[in-house]
């Protein structure tokens, strides 16, 4: 793609930018087909801001001409009064504002002098900011000196967490995905009962949605008992049996006696998708598997909530009681509640009670994600160290097939019409910083790596997050010719930055408390552009520092 067709106007001098923590500054503004640039006039290179493109949510323009007329612009680049699309004759000294409202939740303001160099930037950003074809995205272009394509993508394989676990005569690692044919959104290789062949996989795939058949994604070594994963059960409203998925569930729980299968839709919703082919595993069929139904919500809902609460934190103009009252109103904080307390019971059911559980909602790629890995959390200590999480992170949402591209193509503030956007990552990382406050000595990393990772999933230098799948990331390229993410935290540099000072391990289970006393907005990430994020961020250096002196008298 040649980016310079969407750049009429590259440079734009005289531009004031306004964004938080500091004072109106005037430079020289410029567009690459990335990012957009702006340099001080006073040529200081420690004060060049750079921003990336892909991390603009919406873009409003406002244009005033000699005589005070002005007009308003939405991201969709129309005005009640033109089309942006043909440009307007324009007066001599006329000017415009950019409004650029970021996916970080940062909003920024440009004061560009002239109405046309002002249309044209717009043009050009929201070109730009939202290419479709993933090989023209900046990772694929993004070269620093101190990393190498050659270096590993990736933290482990199945391969090696097959490795790790104990009693492998009851389990195997099957390879009957390697062509991604059998499930499109699953790795090449998963762990299944080790009585299980590849032929009885094929047509348990084709019993459960999208190909999503029960595989392993936890073994817990106190007591041998699983969680596994999947999609739905294709009953439909014939309530349809497969012999082969029956048998697949029964060798999971193999003599243990009882099993726990994890809704994550409401029971009426479980029926109501057997009238759409969809369902749930019948008594009748499943007699040694007893499901809970608990509702998480996902899709538009979830999307909904985000756009309510960030709206909520970035009103002032209300007083303490009306704030909170449109907090409540966004409901995020319930969906907070109900992810953390699905995630207990399922932890509760391997920990205290001794049975295993599957766990699905319909697709099987967002809320089943999101239960399975806030449960290994509060069960696994290897999963609470820094290469732990990311490791969990590679596992139960990359390779696990979380549609990344399709979730987070935008955060809070676009005006585009909701296709299939949804935060459930992002409501990850907000029970994960819930679980770090509950239990400050247990995380082995800190809240600025959760806020680099809420960042990075929207707009980022690294390839990590690209496309919907594990599939999709191998006919990109992704892994050839992008740099990996969890690599680069885990470097040294890096390592000590995102790591938690107070960190002492712990082999116990942590189990979180979901009374609405214990569970609190995540400032550090929705108000993080406040100046009370500022002085948070400071203490929390202090406290760092702090510990590091101790730790070094001692």
């Amino acid at each position: 793609m040649e980016f310079s067709e969407h750049i009429k106007t590259a440079n734009v001098e005289d531009v004031v930018l306004r964004r938080p923590f500091h004072p109106p500054t005037q430079g020289t503004l410029c567009v690459t087909g990335h990012h957009l640039l702006f340099s001080n006039r006073d040529g200081d290179s420690s004060r060049l801001v750079l921003l990336l493109l892909r991390n603009i949510d919406a873009i409003e323009k406002s244009v005033e001409n000699l005589l005070g007329y002005s007009s308003l612009f939405s991201s969709t680049g129309q005005s009640q009064r033109f089309d942006i699309s043909v440009t307007p004759c324009v007066p001599s000294g006329s000017s415009g504002t950019i409004t650029l409202k970021c996916k970080d939740l940062c909003v920024l303001q440009l004061d560009i002098p002239g109405m046309e160099e002002c249309l044209n930037i717009a043009r050009s950003i929201e070109h730009l900011s939202s290419l479709d074809i993933v090989s023209d995205m900046y990772p694929f272009f993004y070269r620093p000196l101190t990393l190498s394509l050659q270096d590993q993508w990736g933290l482990s394989s199945p391969e090696q967490n097959y490795a790790q676990m104990e009693e492998l005569d009851r389990w195997r690692l099957s390879h009957v995905n390697k062509d991604y044919s059998v499930c499109p959104s699953y790795p090449p290789a998963v762990i299944v009962p080790h009585s299980i062949d590849d032929e009885t996989l094929v047509k348990v795939a084709k019993f459960r949605q999208g190909g999503r058949f029960p595989v392993l994604c936890y073994y817990h070594r106190k007591n041998g008992m699983v969680i596994m994963r999947s999609s739905q059960p294709l009953t439909g409203a014939n309530r349809k049996r497969c012999r082969e998925d029956e048998l697949l569930l029964q060798a999971v729980i193999d003599g243990s006696g009882l099993g726990y299968i994890i809704d994550t839709r409401s029971n009426q919703q479980a029926q109501q998708a057997r009238m759409t082919g969809g369902g749930f595993e019948s008594k009748s069929s499943y007699s040694c598997w007893k499901r809970l139904h608990r509702q998480l919500e996902r899709g538009k809902v979830l999307q909904e909530s985000l756009i309510k609460l960030v709206e909520a934190c970035g009103d002032h103009s209300h007083s303490v009681d009306r704030w909170l009252s449109k907090l409540e109103n966004s409901k995020w904080l319930s969906h907070v509640h109900t992810a953390l307390a699905t995630a207990g019971l399922l932890a509760e059911c391997v920990e205290r009670d001794g049975h295993s559980v599957l766990v699905h909602g319909s697709e099987g790629t967002d809320t089943t994600l999101l239960v399975s890995s806030l449960a290994q959390l509060i069960l696994d200590p290897n999963t609470r160290t820094l290469a732990g999480f990311l490791g969990l992170l590679e596992r139960e949402w990359l390779l696990a097939g979380h549609p990344f591209q399709q979730r987070c193509a935008h955060s809070a503030y676009s005006h585009a019409r909701l296709r299939l956007e949804a935060p459930v990552f992002v409501l990850l990382l907000d029970c994960v910083w819930q679980l770090a406050r509950q239990f400050p000595l247990a995380m082995g990393f800190s809240e600025p790596l959760l806020l680099r990772l809420a960042m990075e999933v929207y707009a980022s230098d690294y390839g990590t997050f690209l496309c919907n799948s594990d599939q999709e990331r191998c006919a990109a390229g992704v892994k050839e010719r992008t740099h990996c993410l969890f690599q680069f935290l885990l470097k040294p540099s890096e390592r000590e930055r995102y790591s938690n000072p107070l960190y002492e391990p712990t082999e116990l289970a942590i189990w979180p408390s979901v009374q609405p006393q214990s569970l609190q907005l995540w400032r550090g990430l929705f108000l993080r552009w406040t100046q009370h994020a500022v002085h948070l961020e400071k203490a929390q250096e202090e406290l760092r520092n702090l510990v590091i002196e101790c730790r070094g008298a001692s």
